[in-house]
């Protein structure tokens, strides 16, 4: 029975290490020349104590743009979210990914 225990509590550590964890996953950066189309508008639900509000955004995926719906991320205290978010650089657009800072 020890052994057992031990099997799965050693499978579960691993297999936790394994999940990236919103923030700790690596950035996506994009550099294209098609602009993004305008944001969408949307309704933020009313605030979630322990959660922030991370706003849509045009993602690009297979040479076009795909509108991401926003969504509450769990709360890291002392930091704050930097939106996702695309900015023109001379004839081509770039796209940062929304990270904590």
């Amino acid at each position: 029975m020890d052994i057992r225990r031990t099997i799965i509590g050693a499978l579960l550590a691993i297999g936790a290490t394994a999940i990236p964890v919103a923030g700790q996953a690596a950035r996506y950066d994009v550099d294209i020349e098609v602009a993004p189309p305008p944001d969408r508008v949307e309704v933020v639900p009313a605030p979630r104590h322990g959660y922030v509000w991370a706003p849509g955004y045009h993602r690009w995926d297979h040479g076009h743009h795909v509108w991401v719906r926003g969504h509450w991320i769990r709360e890291r205290e002392g930091h704050h979210w930097v939106p996702h978010r695309w900015e023109r650089r001379g004839e081509r657009w770039h796209f940062e990914d929304g990270h904590w800072d």
